[in-house]
């Protein structure tokens, strides 16, 4: 292994509002701001300072201090106001020379980089250059994917989305940087696919983690506890987390009435938004309304609006099922942190995550698009008690023993050793791994031909049934 000189780690986030105490719910601002702090959080129980950079706006603190070891650095760009993720790639030259210049004049050295987003990562790779250290890059969402699950005028989403610079920057920034972190097995596919053609020596995949102090099982009295204390009581479905078109709350709702047909007690919570709704959100929610009206379930429909940090894990706790219901969804959090405390979750196919559970054991996955199906799912876990038993016990042990965030710490730094020691490079290559595939978890997308996703002409719990206990208690 290579001699550290330096014990200290850049992260680079910089959209959205990344603080100590993240605002949820606010633009650009969910799943990547807590990887970031959490990642952070336990590189520094391992020894390091941790710097996040990113971008200061509306007159935010120059720094912030996180922990002992962890603080927020913001340096500013395009001017004092909030500037979404998709144009902020036009002001990363001058987020650039002001961090630069920070660095020079405090002196400051680090061992690695690790930009999140391709706005950081371009921000990640310019800096990488200047300060001739090694750059790790987590796209965490790719554009050509994201681009192909996006429906409507082609120019009107190039417009709103600048997928074509994205584009071509992602694959800069996948050519230059040193390593590249996928999050699943199937981003790993997209970033060594035509669209990006990344060597896949070059690509590692670690899948995101979770904070299993906060997140675990509880008893089923203190779950009742809870959901008398919460107001939901009965068969409860939720869906949590920001509100955004692409998390596909219409779809879930037009499933729901397949539910409701077999469960005639249940209901469904939808605890999304931030705390103060900006014009697109409050449109959104109430087409949401409008679609539960038209369908003629909005008595049975709650919104709950956003939840904050400190309630997230009991509310997951008081769903008997938890939906991620995604149009497309790069990994999917929500659903990991559900399945941690002993909640059966039902998981989109239009995502990262479904191809590392086992269906029918871990989770149950299915497409949003087909709200029967996706109804049917659900349906199956309230109306079998030891479906929904084995999903809770086997979905919270894969959760522990796959995304902790202290694996995910530990796996970056093995990364950074291959980086900084050729003969393990030439050691992986040599057994047919790529110089990076050492830090992969054991399945990857491409390994799940055994357990493809349900076939259409059969039900979607009977079609991928991959354990026989499962079976049984369906039958």
């Amino acid at each position: 292994m290579a001699a550290r000189a330096q014990k200290r780690i850049l992260m680079i986030s910089t959209h959205g509002y990344v603080a100590a105490e993240p605002e949820f719910g606010k633009p650009d601002t969910g799943g990547q701001v807590v990887y970031v702090l959490e990642l952070s959080k336990h590189l520094a129980r391992l020894g390091y300072q941790v710097d996040i950079a990113t971008r200061r706006f509306e007159d935010q603190p120059a720094i912030e201090e996180v922990d002992e070891r962890v603080r927020v650095l913001r340096f500013a760009c395009g001017g004092n106001d909030f500037i979404p993720k998709e144009i902020l790639c036009n002001h990363i030259p001058e987020w650039v020379q002001n961090a630069a210049a920070y660095f020079a004049e405090e002196g400051l050295t680090y061992q690695f980089i690790n930009s999140h987003y391709w706005d950081a990562g371009l921000a990640g790779q310019a800096l990488s250059n200047r300060l001739a250290v090694p750059h790790l890059f987590t796209p965490h969402s790719i554009g050509a994917w994201k681009q192909s699950q996006m429906d409507g005028d082609p120019a009107e989403l190039e417009k709103k989305y600048n997928f074509a610079h994205r584009i071509r920057e992602e694959k800069t920034v996948f050519d230059e940087c040193d390593v590249v972190i996928a999050t699943t097995g199937q981003q790993y596919d997209l970033i060594t696919g035509h669209d990006y053609d990344t060597p896949p020596g070059k690509v590692a995949v670690i899948p995101p983690g979770y904070d299993d102090t906060r997140f675990f099982p509880v008893s089923r009295a203190s779950r009742n506890a809870l959901k008398e204390e919460y107001d939901a009581s009965g068969p409860t479905v939720m869906a949590l987390g920001r509100l955004a078109r692409n998390k596909g709350y219409d779809l879930l709702l037009k499933a729901m009435p397949a539910v409701f047909d077999r469960v005639k007690d249940a209901k469904l919570i939808l605890a999304v938004g931030s705390d103060e709704l900006n014009e697109q959100e409050k449109e959104l929610q109430a087409e949401l309304e409008e679609i539960a009206a038209d369908l003629g379930i909005e008595d049975r429909v709650e919104f709950r609006g956003y939840v904050p940090d400190d309630q997230l894990a009991d509310y997951y706790r008081i769903a008997d099922v938890f939906a991620l219901c995604s149009r497309y969804e790069p990994f999917g959090m929500t659903a990991v942190e559900a399945m941690a405390v002993g909640t059966p979750t039902v998981v989109t196919t239009e995502g990262g995550l479904w191809p590392l559970l086992v269906w029918g054991l871990e989770a149950l996955y299915a497409n949003p698009f087909d709200p029967d199906a996706y109804g049917h799912a659900i349906a199956q876990i309230l109306t079998h008690e030891r479906v929904s038993d084995q999903l809770a016990k086997y979905g919270s042990q894969k959760a522990r023993a796959k995304f902790t965030w202290t694996g995910v710490a530990q796996q970056v730094l093995n990364l950074l050793d291959q980086v900084d020691d050729p003969a393990e490079q030439e050691t992986a290559a040599s057994v047919g791994l790529g110089k990076y595939a050492a830090a992969a978890p054991p399945l990857l997308a491409t390994e799940t031909t055994d357990r493809e996703r349900p076939g259409a002409g059969a039900s979607p719990v009977e079609a991928a049934m991959p354990a026989e206990p499962v079976l049984e208690a369906i039958a």
